[in-house]
Protein backbone atom coordinates (compact mmCIF):
# COMPACT_ATOMS: atom_id res chain seq x y z
CA UNK A 1 0.00 0.00 0.00
CA UNK A 2 2.83 2.39 0.73
CA UNK A 3 4.34 1.84 -2.71
CA UNK A 4 1.12 2.93 -4.47
CA UNK A 5 0.88 6.06 -2.34
CA UNK A 6 4.51 6.87 -3.02
CA UNK A 7 3.93 6.71 -6.78
CA UNK A 8 0.92 9.00 -6.59
CA UNK A 9 2.77 11.44 -4.38
CA UNK A 10 5.77 11.45 -6.73
CA UNK A 11 3.69 12.47 -9.76
CA UNK A 12 4.32 16.08 -10.74
CA UNK A 13 1.52 18.55 -10.12
CA UNK A 14 1.56 19.58 -13.79
CA UNK A 15 0.26 16.14 -14.70
CA UNK A 16 -2.99 16.88 -12.89
CA UNK A 17 -3.59 20.16 -14.72
CA UNK A 18 -5.64 20.14 -17.92
CA UNK A 19 -3.67 20.71 -21.09
CA UNK A 20 -4.89 23.95 -22.58
CA UNK A 21 -2.26 23.91 -25.33
CA UNK A 22 -3.40 20.60 -26.81
CA UNK A 23 -5.63 21.23 -29.84
CA UNK A 24 -9.02 19.61 -29.98
CA UNK A 25 -9.39 16.53 -32.12
CA UNK A 26 -10.76 16.99 -35.61
CA UNK A 27 -14.54 17.46 -35.54
CA UNK A 28 -16.56 14.30 -35.97
CA UNK A 29 -18.07 13.37 -39.30
CA UNK A 30 -21.78 13.83 -39.57
CA UNK A 31 -21.73 17.29 -38.03
CA UNK A 32 -22.52 20.37 -40.15
CA UNK A 33 -19.77 21.43 -42.52
CA UNK A 34 -20.35 25.17 -42.27
CA UNK A 35 -17.36 25.77 -39.98
CA UNK A 36 -14.36 24.00 -41.47
CA UNK A 37 -10.95 24.14 -39.79
CA UNK A 38 -8.75 26.86 -41.34
CA UNK A 39 -5.90 24.43 -42.05
CA UNK A 40 -8.32 22.22 -43.96
CA UNK A 41 -9.44 25.18 -46.08
CA UNK A 42 -5.82 26.12 -46.76
CA UNK A 43 -5.00 22.59 -47.96
CA UNK A 44 -8.20 22.54 -50.04
CA UNK A 45 -7.17 25.72 -51.88
CA UNK A 46 -3.68 24.31 -52.49
CA UNK A 47 -5.21 21.10 -53.87
CA UNK A 48 -7.56 23.00 -56.18
CA UNK A 49 -4.65 25.06 -57.53
CA UNK A 50 -2.60 21.92 -58.20
CA UNK A 51 -5.56 20.21 -59.87
CA UNK A 52 -6.02 23.24 -62.13
CA UNK A 53 -2.37 22.82 -63.15
CA UNK A 54 -3.01 19.18 -64.06
CA UNK A 55 -1.08 17.78 -61.09
CA UNK A 56 -3.67 15.27 -59.90
CA UNK A 57 -1.42 13.26 -57.57
CA UNK A 58 -0.06 16.34 -55.80
CA UNK A 59 -3.61 17.68 -55.55
CA UNK A 60 -4.76 14.40 -54.03
CA UNK A 61 -2.07 14.74 -51.35
CA UNK A 62 -3.36 18.21 -50.45
CA UNK A 63 -6.99 17.04 -50.40
CA UNK A 64 -6.02 14.16 -48.11
CA UNK A 65 -4.27 16.64 -45.80
CA UNK A 66 -7.42 18.79 -45.83
CA UNK A 67 -9.49 15.79 -44.77
CA UNK A 68 -6.99 14.88 -42.06
CA UNK A 69 -7.34 18.41 -40.68
CA UNK A 70 -11.14 18.31 -40.84
CA UNK A 71 -13.08 15.27 -42.10
CA UNK A 72 -16.23 17.40 -42.56
CA UNK A 73 -14.68 19.23 -45.53
CA UNK A 74 -16.91 17.84 -48.26
CA UNK A 75 -15.24 20.06 -50.86
CA UNK A 76 -12.04 18.08 -50.20
CA UNK A 77 -13.92 14.86 -51.00
CA UNK A 78 -15.17 16.48 -54.20
CA UNK A 79 -11.59 17.50 -54.98
CA UNK A 80 -10.45 13.92 -54.43
CA UNK A 81 -13.17 12.76 -56.82
CA UNK A 82 -12.16 15.30 -59.47
CA UNK A 83 -8.51 14.20 -59.13
CA UNK A 84 -9.57 10.56 -59.55
CA UNK A 85 -11.50 11.52 -62.68
CA UNK A 86 -8.43 13.35 -64.00
CA UNK A 87 -6.49 10.11 -63.50
CA UNK A 88 -9.19 8.21 -65.45
CA UNK A 89 -10.61 6.46 -62.38
CA UNK A 90 -14.38 7.11 -62.37
CA UNK A 91 -15.08 4.25 -59.96
CA UNK A 92 -12.86 5.86 -57.36
CA UNK A 93 -14.50 9.22 -58.09
CA UNK A 94 -17.95 7.74 -57.41
CA UNK A 95 -16.77 6.61 -53.97
CA UNK A 96 -15.42 10.06 -53.08
CA UNK A 97 -18.64 11.71 -54.26
CA UNK A 98 -20.50 9.26 -52.00
CA UNK A 99 -18.40 10.47 -49.05
CA UNK A 100 -19.29 14.10 -49.88
CA UNK A 101 -22.96 13.17 -50.15
CA UNK A 102 -22.80 11.49 -46.73
CA UNK A 103 -22.09 14.97 -45.34
CA UNK A 104 -24.66 16.84 -47.47
CA UNK A 105 -27.07 14.39 -49.17
CA UNK A 106 -29.01 17.09 -51.04
CA UNK A 107 -26.08 18.76 -52.82
CA UNK A 108 -27.34 18.99 -56.41
CA UNK A 109 -23.91 19.61 -57.93
CA UNK A 110 -22.37 16.61 -56.20
CA UNK A 111 -25.29 14.39 -57.22
CA UNK A 112 -24.78 15.56 -60.81
CA UNK A 113 -21.01 14.96 -60.73
CA UNK A 114 -21.48 11.54 -59.17
CA UNK A 115 -24.04 10.68 -61.84
CA UNK A 116 -21.63 11.70 -64.61
CA UNK A 117 -18.89 9.56 -63.00
CA UNK A 118 -21.36 6.66 -62.89
CA UNK A 119 -22.01 7.11 -66.61
CA UNK A 120 -18.26 6.97 -67.24
CA UNK A 121 -18.08 3.84 -65.12
CA UNK A 122 -20.87 2.26 -67.16
CA UNK A 123 -23.45 2.33 -64.36
CA UNK A 124 -26.25 3.91 -66.37
CA UNK A 125 -29.06 2.70 -64.07
CA UNK A 126 -27.36 4.21 -61.01
CA UNK A 127 -26.80 7.46 -62.91
CA UNK A 128 -30.50 7.51 -63.80
CA UNK A 129 -31.32 7.06 -60.10
CA UNK A 130 -29.17 10.12 -59.37
CA UNK A 131 -31.01 12.00 -62.11
CA UNK A 132 -34.38 11.17 -60.52
CA UNK A 133 -33.10 12.34 -57.15
CA UNK A 134 -31.85 15.62 -58.66
CA UNK A 135 -35.22 16.15 -60.35
CA UNK A 136 -36.99 15.48 -57.04
CA UNK A 137 -34.84 18.04 -55.23
CA UNK A 138 -35.22 20.73 -57.90
CA UNK A 139 -38.29 22.90 -57.58
CA UNK A 140 -38.23 24.36 -61.09
CA UNK A 141 -35.83 24.41 -64.01
CA UNK A 142 -32.71 22.53 -63.05
CA UNK A 143 -29.44 22.82 -65.01
CA UNK A 144 -27.88 19.98 -62.98
CA UNK A 145 -30.64 17.62 -64.12
CA UNK A 146 -30.30 18.80 -67.72
CA UNK A 147 -26.52 18.25 -67.77
CA UNK A 148 -26.82 14.83 -66.12
CA UNK A 149 -29.55 13.77 -68.56
CA UNK A 150 -27.30 14.85 -71.45
CA UNK A 151 -24.38 12.84 -70.02
CA UNK A 152 -26.58 9.76 -69.67
CA UNK A 153 -27.82 10.13 -73.25
CA UNK A 154 -24.25 10.61 -74.52
CA UNK A 155 -22.85 7.62 -72.63
CA UNK A 156 -19.29 7.08 -71.48
CA UNK A 157 -16.52 9.07 -73.17
CA UNK A 158 -14.19 6.08 -72.91
CA UNK A 159 -15.22 2.48 -73.52
CA UNK A 160 -16.48 0.88 -70.31
CA UNK A 161 -14.07 -2.04 -70.64
CA UNK A 162 -11.13 0.37 -70.78
CA UNK A 163 -12.42 2.28 -67.75
CA UNK A 164 -12.75 -0.94 -65.74
CA UNK A 165 -9.19 -1.87 -66.67
CA UNK A 166 -7.97 1.54 -65.53
CA UNK A 167 -9.74 1.22 -62.18
CA UNK A 168 -8.38 -2.27 -61.47
CA UNK A 169 -5.29 -2.32 -63.67
CA UNK A 170 -3.22 -0.07 -61.45
CA UNK A 171 -3.57 -2.54 -58.56
CA UNK A 172 -2.83 -5.56 -60.75
CA UNK A 173 0.19 -3.95 -62.40
CA UNK A 174 1.63 -3.00 -59.03
CA UNK A 175 1.47 -6.64 -57.94
CA UNK A 176 3.19 -8.05 -61.06
CA UNK A 177 6.99 -8.10 -61.18
CA UNK A 178 8.58 -6.28 -64.09
CA UNK A 179 9.38 -8.80 -66.82
CA UNK A 180 12.49 -8.03 -68.82
CA UNK A 181 14.21 -10.05 -71.48
CA UNK A 182 17.89 -10.87 -71.08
Amino acid sequence: MTIGLALVAAAPLSAAKPRAAVPDAAPARGLPDNQIAPLSLEKLKAGEALLAQGKAQEATDQFEAALAADPRNRQAYIGMARAAEADGLPGKAVRFYREALAIEPNDLSTLELQGVAMVERGAKARAEANLERVKTLCAGPCPQADRLAAAIARGPKTPVEQTAKLDTGAKANAAKPDESED
